[in-house]
């Protein structure tokens, strides 16, 4: 779902703009998209309520990346005993003009797959970055008794 709907409440919303700012440490002249679905129907069907998804466009196709944008999914469950959601893995890809290049799945065993894969150091950072995005999303959450 777009990051900007998911935006429920400070801590989410702030964690949110953690993650877009841990993406521009990695590779700062991506630009930032809350809203990489559209609204309508057959995007719709697509779109996992139980995900947080960022695009990021670069300024231009890069042969390191071998994409244009990048799609970030960072997926959740509701754990019942606990109560509460939890992140489960980050889905990240990597799209050219001819559409999907690449994707790198944390759930997947962290591989990358593709047809077009980017460089070494690229595909280091997203991992990099994917394990960022797992520690601030496995904080201990607020409950306002601080």
């Amino acid at each position: 779902m777009n990051a900007s709907e998911q935006a429920k409440g400070l801590e989410l919303a702030t964690k949110i703009a953690a993650v877009v700012n841990l993406f521009k440490a990695e590779f700062p002249d991506a630009r930032a998209d809350l809203k990489p679905w559209r609204n309508d129907p057959d995007t719709r069907e697509w779109v996992d309520p139980d995900s947080i998804d960022i695009g990021f466009h670069l300024p231009g196709w890069s042969p390191k990346f071998q994409s244009r944008s990048i799609l970030v999914q960072i997926r959740f469950y509701y754990d019942p005993v606990d109560e509460l959601q939890k992140i489960i893995g980050i889905e990240t890809v990597g799209f050219n003009h001819q559409g999907q290049a690449w994707r790198l799945s944390t759930i997947d065993n962290w591989q990358l797959v593709g047809e077009y894969q980017p460089a070494i150091a690229i595909t280091e950072k997203l991992k990099h970055f994917c394990r960022q995005v797992f520690e601030l999303f496995n904080q201990p959450q607020n409950n306002g008794s601080d």
